[in-house]
């Protein structure tokens, strides 16, 4: 048997990547991810590039961000959301011990 997946530790780190790799899963939070790489968005921008309905996206970027993978800066009654970078550093890094 390898020498992965072995310690407590490794095997919190396993659920947490199931559970965020479940969250990234549906097309549309990938979608919303790769579309904040550019920079921080509004849920407006983000509806219109994505040709989804306020609702919708609302839901996703909720989901995303009950993930801890993106944040949001609020200006007056707007919401720009961005990734949460030290957040997907961490679940990338795992992802490598694992996977590579």
């Amino acid at each position: 048997m390898s020498d992965c997946c072995n310690t407590k530790k490794e095997s919190v780190q396993i659920g947490e990547l199931a559970e965020i790799l479940k969250i990234i899963s549906e097309p549309n939070r990938l979608k919303i991810l790769c579309l904040l790489k550019s920079g921080t968005k509004c849920v407006c921008e983000v509806q219109k590039m994505l040709g989804l309905k306020q609702n919708l996206v609302s839901h996703h970027l909720k989901i995303l961000m009950d993930a801890n993978l993106i944040v949001f800066d609020k200006d007056g009654q707007w919401r720009h959301y961005s990734l949460n970078k030290a957040n997907l550093e961490k679940h990338r890094d795992i992802f490598n011990k694992f996977l590579t």
